[in-house]
């Protein structure tokens, strides 16, 4: 049953932010290991495209994910802008002294489990042991300036415990909004998220939450990322996760594939007059030199067919 206190279609936001994070969860799960040149590269076409909010790489071990090991020579090489935040994913202190210590990142993004048995294989923690290390990150990045957010990671999902009760997912987003993040998401990992869910999730979270800005991650695992990101408009989130040419996936969730392309992101925001300051013929041309770059065909249903009407 839709929550009813969940805001309607008339309140839809009439501007949006994206997230790109091709760099960082397009390639983690991508057998092709790009090198650092070819990730600055990806980086650079989305600069110029004109996203402003890049998740540039992550800080994890690389034998659990060979396709980030170069997470500080990429950080070395990221142009550096007054107009641009470039985040760093960390799933635990060890992950943030390193995003730190690189000195080019404006900000840290940290990932808490939604789910104990997806806690423990993707990251060693439990939910509550999770917690307990984002609010630790939390409270000193506050004290030294460093932008912090958090994502609450399976939210919609666990693909080994099944359905998450979303009053859990509430706590530990209410313990951490306590901490001051500058914003809280809710990521659809593995992609089982359909818009009436995300409508009482969202809902729920911004009656919890207040003024707490919101993001959403959403996968196309069984075609409803982009329905979910309309969804995610409607409940007015500031800021919406997507990867040119819709790669990505989780390399610890069987058979996630990858997240919303941000390409058919930008289309349909577009035909919407949704603002969002990204230019479409450019990251299709994005998109299209990372198929060549990966050596195969993108998922993104844009690259294919082409915006609209053609030029």
């Amino acid at each position: 049953m839709a929550n009813p206190s969940a805001p309607q279609i008339d309140e839809m936001t009439e501007s949006v932010t994206l997230m790109e994070v091709s760099p960082r969860d397009g390639l983690q799960n991508e057998e092709t290991l790009l090198d650092t040149e070819a990730k600055l590269e990806l980086i650079e076409r989305a600069l110029q495209a004109g996203c402003r909010r890049i998740e540039a790489t992550s800080f994890v071990h690389p034998k659990k994910v060979p396709q980030m090991a170069d997470a500080e020579a990429v950080c070395a090489g990221l142009p550096q802008r007054g107009d641009v935040i470039y985040t760093g994913l960390v799933l635990n202190w060890r992950g943030y002294e390193r995003a730190r210590a690189t000195e080019r990142l404006q900000e840290v993004g940290i990932v808490i489990p939604a789910s104990d048995t997806f806690g423990v294989r993707n990251q060693g923690m439990t939910v509550a042991e999770g917690v307990d290390e984002a609010v630790r990150i939390l409270r000193h990045a506050r004290t030294v300036g460093m932008r912090a957010q958090v994502t609450v990671s399976v939210a919609f999902g666990c693909p080994f415990e099944g359905e998450v009760a979303f009053d859990g997912v509430v706590e530990v987003c209410r313990r951490l909004a306590d901490e001051a993040p500058v914003e809280i998401a809710l990521a659809d990992t593995i992609g089982v998220g359909v818009p009436g869910q995300v409508l009482d999730a969202f809902g729920e979270l911004r009656e919890a939450l207040g003024e707490m800005p919101l993001r959403a991650h959403f996968h196309d695992t069984r075609n409803t990322g982009i329905a979910n990101a309309f969804a995610a408009l409607q409940v007015g989130v500031e800021t919406l996760d997507a990867s040119i040419g819709g790669i990505g996936g989780c390399p610890f969730a069987p058979n996630a594939t990858g997240n919303i392309a941000t390409e058919d992101l930008v289309y349909m925001l577009n035909r919407m007059n949704v603002e969002h300051g990204v230019d479409l013929d450019s990251l299709l041309e994005a998109s299209n030199w990372l198929e060549g770059a990966l050596g195969k065909p993108v998922p993104s249903m844009l690259s294919r067919a082409g915006g609209f009407p053609n030029a």
